[in-house]
């Protein structure tokens, strides 16, 4: 009885690890999208995220796949900032150019009450 138990947890195992691994491919697939991702492999969201807290090496896999996943958009951007595509421009200005003043600028108007509060949270 004992081995017979044995055995189907090692096969769950098993099946636990090929569909990790499935999933971790589909990733790649659909750019780290996890809804898109885990419907073509046949698994919930919920075990994905269930994964990611329990096998540290899973979620390594799964961070490597995002940013791979950002550099290939990165890229794109910049294609699209070599065809001097106005948007594209900009947009990078205002994400990575801060800290050379392109950030967009607010205007606070108090109409004619002249006194205003501010109040900083942190």
């Amino acid at each position: 009885m004992l081995q017979m138990l044995q055995y189907k947890k090692n096969k769950m195992l098993e099946k636990t690890e090929e569909n990790k691994k499935k999933m971790l491919k589909s990733l790649e697939e659909f750019y780290g999208i996890v809804t898109t991702a885990s419907q073509s492999v046949g698994i919930s969201r919920i075990t994905h995220y269930r994964w990611l807290e329990e096998d540290p090496e899973y979620k390594a896999k799964v961070l490597d796949i995002k940013n791979a996943a950002i550099d290939f958009v990165e890229s794109k951007l910049f294609d699209c900032i070599n065809a001097e595509k106005e948007t594209s421009i900009i947009f990078y200005l205002k994400s990575i150019g801060k800290s050379r003043g392109y950030v967009p600028r607010q205007e606070i108007d108090t109409g004619d009450n002249r006194e205003f509060r501010v109040e900083v949270i942190e």
